[in-house]
């Protein structure tokens, strides 16, 4: 049963990987704070789970860099019957909101992307043999209050690829050094998450250290984990030094991946740092060309934010979009663990390359739509085929949920078999180069009765939705209040996992914060 009405926002496979590892470090103040306790336990576990500090400690986490990218309009069929955009798996504006949140504030509104939202959630998609699946359902929604409105999902699952079948990996880590990771916990928390990821690497997988301040320097080059005293001993040595000189660090980061590339390998840049830039070129740009060359060669990109306050998300977000990677954002320890050790094959084994979504909508049965995020991923329809068009890579066992208000004609207008859409998944499989394409189709009897009878997986979805509609601003804030969302979401019990519990409570608490 949907609980309440309010309207309103409440506030106002198989070769090895060689890459490039961007880790940047941005914990907000209050966490830092209390990880540099010599108290110990508790600071730990504000490490581990991200705890609030005392209110003495904390400090607004809001003066960060963030984007506005609009919100998708309503969009005719008539007009148009084609939605097309490149894939997306960050998720690092949720686990920023989160932090925002876990201090004790309301995040800027133009840190929400709905899709990084819905992103961090697990799904119960069944996975392909290779490729990428598509999945296709929808419901009504009892707060959009009109019974011609549907939310319908698109659900990406990428084929899962067990850690001992993964070709080994190479991995550059980039480490920000610099006087802004001085911060209380910054360094701390790279550290140990660092450590974690070796623990769960596997002997013939590779790693490289660059660190960067003022100049960047060369720590350890490429070494097997096998030796992985040396790797420890540099890990533990690492200290905030200077200035901020990204650009030296990535460069000399590149050129050591580009060194110790191998074809047998996944090849990685990650680079960790709270995404600061005041010397040497700090124009994401400037490297675009350059990271995208050695994009196609193999080497991705993964860059992962730590920390707030001048923590700066455009630039990390940028650089993971030119090096074909993903963004990440990890607030605490199981954050890391859940990045570096439970999903590690994902972040590092591709399995769609330049992936991208073109859905189709039928004139006679739907009268409008309107996408659910992905504003900074939009594609022209014609773009769908062009594969020189920047798309998404997507990570063994990710998944991707694109979710659509649509409008039905006034009386339903469909029989049960009338197609409403038909959304198309287009990729490049990184072992042949060619082009790939699945699709499904949603018929007017795949959705469900009522939003209780949906399934438990897209009620979960429609809920993280419209946490991060409202949360920004978007249209579904005038139906749907955060404290409708947070009693609705406490009816999400019968998904058990941490993640699902965790968002129950956040929800509670950006109610109680917008009052």
């Amino acid at each position: 049963m949907w609980r309440g009405h309010g309207r309103g926002r409440g506030r106002g496979p198989a070769v090895a990987i060689a890459g490039v590892v961007l880790v940047a470090a941005a914990c907000s103040s209050g966490s830092e704070n209390m990880a540099n306790d010599s108290g110990g336990e508790e600071a730990d576990v504000a490490l581990e789970t991200g705890a609030s500090p005392p209110a003495s400690e904390v400090v607004d986490p809001g003066a960060g860099e963030f984007e506005d990218y609009g919100v998708n309009p309503t969009v005719s069929t008539a007009e148009d019957d084609q939605s097309t955009f490149a894939l997306d798996v960050d998720t690092g504006s949720y686990t920023i909101v989160r932090n925002h949140l876990n201090e004790g504030f309301l995040p800027d509104p133009a840190a929400v992307r709905t899709e990084e939202f819905v992103n961090y959630f697990p799904q119960d998609y069944e996975p392909p043999t290779d490729g990428i699946g598509v999945h296709v359902d929808g419901t009504p929604v009892p707060f959009l209050n009109d019974p011609s409105r549907r939310a319908v999902r698109v659900g990406l699952q990428a084929a899962t690829v067990a850690d001992e079948n993964r070709p080994p990996a190479v991995m550059t880590f980039v480490i920000d050094t610099s006087g802004s990771m001085a911060d209380a916990g910054k360094m701390d928390l790279v550290r140990e998450a660092l450590g974690r990821l070796v623990d769960s690497l596997r002997p013939d997988d590779q790693v490289g250290i660059v660190t960067y301040s003022d100049q960047a320097e060369l720590r350890l080059e490429a070494t097997a984990v096998e030796n992985d005293g040396a790797i420890r001993d540099v890990i533990a040595g690492l200290q905030p030094l200077q200035s901020t000189n990204a650009e030296a660090g990535l460069r000399l980061g590149y050129e050591q991946a580009v060194e110790h590339r191998r074809e047998d390998a996944i090849n990685r840049v990650i680079l960790l740092s709270d995404g600061v830039a005041n010397a040497g070129e700090t124009d994401p740009g400037s490297l675009a060309a350059e990271i995208q060359e050695a994009a196609g060669d193999g080497i991705q990109l993964v860059t992962v934010g730590v920390g707030m306050g001048t923590y700066n998300d455009v630039l990390m977000e940028q650089l993971a979009d030119d090096g074909d990677g993903f963004y990440a954002y990890v607030d605490t320890l199981r954050e890391a663990e859940r990045l570096f050790v439970n999903d590690l094959t994902g972040t590092l084994q591709v399995v769609g390359r330049e992936a991208r979504v073109q859905v189709t909508f039928d004139p006679a049965t739907v009268v409008s739509y309107r996408l659910l995020g992905f504003e900074n991923r939009q594609m022209d329809d014609e773009q769908f085929e062009d594969d020189a068009v920047d798309g998404g890579e997507v990570g063994a066992g990710h998944s991707v949920t694109a979710l659509y208000e649509i409008v039905l004609p006034e009386g339903g207008g469909a029989t049960d078999d009338a197609p409403l859409l038909t959304a198309e998944v287009r990729w490049i499989d990184p072992d042949t180069g060619e082009p790939v394409e699945a699709s499904g189709t949603l018929t007017a009897a795949g959705l469900a009765e009522s939003f209780d009878q949906a399934p438990d997986r897209l009620r979960q979805d429609i809920l993280v939705a419209a946490f991060a509609e409202n949360l920004r601003g978007a249209p579904w804030a005038e139906q749907v209040s955060l404290r409708n969302v947070a009693d609705n979401a406490a009816t999400l019990g019968t998904l058990s996992d941490d993640i699902v519990a965790e968002f129950v409570e956040l929800t509670a608490t950006a109610a109680d914060l917008a009052g």
